[in-house]
């Protein structure tokens, strides 16, 4: 019968150096992935809700130079907004160059809205592979600090004439803790991973669409 009564605190107090440098290691790999949980879920939260706001702006009927001088009067702000000041900028800038044509002009527009939109994508997806190799990586971590904390506990029965649970149960236990450290540091990075990797391409999906409605609307204006 195990006399002392077991805690997680003194389970990971007593637990050999290295199961205690694994656990250690998966604690600030969780911190850290907490922290860009909540960055991403604010970055994200603001890229949706300015393209809300701006497709609204849009499409309500206005002309385009309003909306450009709310741009640039941070009345509006976010990604969508900047892709279209930066389609903006270069049609207007093309539209003076006189070697080019109607196409050449809506295929710079095109290019650089493209380009804002992959600067813009790019942003948001900073940190994200970070929340991949926390996930996969984590429970591996856990599970080394596993195997090391029930391989001592089994050298130490070397020296244990007659070997019961008492002996053994606290190095396991400490041992298992590690993996469950493990996992609590691998699910959430790997469900928010997911969550932020749907986002993406849903707001790829709409900053395409408003790139060639944008150029088809410019086409028409020249």
């Amino acid at each position: 019968m195990i006399q002392n009564e077991l805690s997680i605190l003194s389970l990971v107090l007593g637990a050999s150096i290295p199961v205690q440098t694994v656990i250690a290691l998966l604690l600030v790999i969780s911190i850290f992935s907490w922290g860009v949980i909540f960055s991403k879920l604010q970055s994200f939260g603001s890229a949706k809700s300015s393209a809300n706001k701006f497709e609204d702006e849009f499409w309500s009927g206005g002309e385009l130079m309003q909306l450009m001088n709310k741009i640039e009067n941070k009345q509006l702000y976010g990604s969508m907004p900047r892709i279209f000041e930066a389609g903006m900028h270069e049609f207007l800038k093309s539209r003076k160059t006189t070697s080019l044509d109607s196409n050449g002009i809506i295929s710079n527009t095109r290019r650089a809205l493209k380009a804002a939109s992959f600067k813009e994508l790019s942003g948001l997806e900073s940190k994200l592979p970070f929340l991949a190799t926390a996930g996969s990586v984590s429970p591996y971590i856990g599970l080394f600090g596993t195997v090391w904390g029930i391989m001592q506990a089994f050298l130490a029965l070397a020296n244990v004439q007659q070997a019961t649970l008492a002996n053994v149960a606290p190095g396991i236990a400490e041992a298992l803790i590690a993996t469950a450290v493990g996992l609590l540091a691998a699910i959430p990075a790997v469900i928010a991973f997911n969550k932020f990797a749907t986002d993406i391409e849903n707001l790829a999906s709409r900053f395409e669409s408003f790139t060639e409605e944008f150029s088809n609307i410019l086409q028409r204006q020249i």
